[in-house]
């Protein structure tokens, strides 16, 4: 009788901490439990993260009806577009790092007014990649390789995406803020609002659903850039108006040049890890691409696959941040070290368990998306020769955002550089083209390159240079 009565208390407790992590109810982490710490802020950006991924494979499942060139199409334009959003992804990684650190010095003055710097930031680079859209697409299609039938299906969606561009960037980088201020149940719930919307609309303008007529590809750009849209006027509400957790007033209006300066160089080493391994990716695709359609579509595809799995991965990834910059700013960084170890060993036990289902079941799962025999193959074997490195990438990915948080985009820029540019793309060229291995070879090389990659970070991290840097 006891020991059913502490197990009712042990689950009361337990649901009660996740009621508390999905409704916010804490926004300073520098003291208490750390695995609590990590429950409370991972949960929301988990369930952020499998929201943006459930969209992910909802999009390509519907997009997939239309044929092996519209897979194509998408899959070329995400490669451009992964330029767009690495420096979406540094400015975001720069306010988190930057206030985090206020948050743990109690200023909360200096958050808000770092929030509004970096919004500022944002919008102005956006503007100049629109222009680009507007302008450029079928020309960027083509550098890319795509045949004059991907550009006739892609222009359209690529035009769309890149001139809509700011609706993803805000989402990216209030989300960021929010995070480093501790409330990433706000920013959950933005991407869950965002990304509802995306899966109604999605398959209604792709197909045309009642008055809404039946728009093709560029059906599914258009229902990405209203519901994020909509995701963001929803963030700007609890910035601006409801003031929840961080809260941007007149007074923070100003544009103030020395902040800014402080977040560009903060993402600018944020912006160039993701750049590098954006253009990594771009390159790889490049190399599918010489194998025909097929092969792409079933890359494209696979690669949604694990993008479900490694976006939770990364809100794993990103509660480590914010410890790291809380508990740095409060001046404990033993506690922010023990954060980061204790999140990387969470993250390994998930991806390991994901790594075994997607090995054992990679072709049902991509029959799901294609009946295609062949984009079935390519993408199965993606699936199963990249997760095999799924267990680096768990501490890789928490490690790396653990020097982001801390203020230090230099280290995991240089990592990246070399292990994606030095590493991963000459070993890609040799495994699938002078070895013969086709897009085998350039899996292969993925799986290789990341974990290398992991186990450099971790080496590097344990000598503790990330305490010192100042923010």
């Amino acid at each position: 009788m006891q020991q059913v009565t502490e197990s009712k208390s042990r689950r009361g407790q337990f649901f009660k901490l996740l009621w508390e992590a999905i409704t916010g109810g804490e926004k300073e982490y520098t003291s208490g439990s750390i695995d609590k710490a990590i429950f409370l802020l991972a949960v929301p950006m988990i369930l952020e993260m499998v929201m943006e991924s459930t969209f992910a494979l909802v999009d390509i499942f519907f997009v997939g009806k239309l044929g092996k060139a519209a897979v194509a199409s998408v899959g070329l334009t995400e490669s451009v577009l992964t330029i767009v959003y690495s420096v979406a992804m540094g400015l975001s990684m720069a306010s988190t790092a930057v206030i985090a650190r206020r948050t743990g010095e109690k200023d909360a003055e200096g958050a808000a007014h770092s929030a509004m710097q970096a919004i500022y930031l944002m919008t102005g680079i956006s503007v100049l990649v629109s222009l680009v859209g507007l302008f450029f697409s079928d020309k960027l299609l083509l550098l890319m390789g795509a045949s004059a039938d991907v550009v006739s299906v892609g222009h359209g969606y690529i035009k769309i995406m890149l001139t809509g561009n700011i609706v993803i960037m805000l989402l990216f980088l209030i989300n960021g803020i929010f995070r480093g201020a501790g409330n990433a149940a706000i920013a959950m719930r933005s991407l869950i609002i965002a990304n509802v919307l995306n899966i109604l609309l999605c398959p209604a303008l792709i197909y045309g659903f009642g008055p809404l007529p039946a728009m093709g590809l560029e059906g599914a750009a258009v229902g990405t850039t209203i519901g994020r849209g909509v995701g963001v006027l929803y963030q700007l509400y609890h910035l601006f108006i409801k003031k929840d957790g961080i809260s941007i007033a007149a007074r923070h209006l100003g544009f103030d040049p020395a902040v800014v300066k402080k977040i560009l160089k903060i993402a600018a080493g944020g912006a160039a890890q993701f750049l590098i391994g954006s253009a990594s990716w771009i390159f790889l695709v490049r190399i599918i691409s010489i194998f025909g359609e097929e092969a792409l579509a079933g890359y494209t595809i696979a690669i949604r696959m694990i993008i479900f799995t490694i976006l939770p991965a990364w809100g794993m990834a990103n509660a480590a941040a914010t410890l790291v910059g809380q508990n740095l700013g409060a001046q404990l960084p033993e506690r922010a070290e023990k954060s980061v170890w204790r999140a990387a060993f969470f993250n390994m036990v998930f991806l390991g368990v994901v790594s075994v289902v997607y090995f054992l079941f990679a072709p049902f799962l991509m029959s799901f998306f294609s009946t295609d025999p062949e984009v079935l193959r390519y993408g199965a074997q993606c699936l199963r020769l990249v997760t095999l490195g799924y267990i680096f990438y768990a501490y890789g990915m928490v490690i790396s955002q653990s020097f982001n948080g801390a203020g230090d985009t230099r280290t995991p820029t240089i990592i990246n550089l070399a292990g994606f540019w030095g590493f991963q793309i000459p070993l890609a060229y040799l495994l699938a083209v002078v070895a013969g291995m086709g897009p085998a070879g350039v899996f292969v090389a993925i799986s290789i390159a990341e974990s290398a990659i992991a186990l450099a970070g971790i080496l590097i991290f344990k000598k503790g240079r990330w305490k010192q840097v100042k923010v």
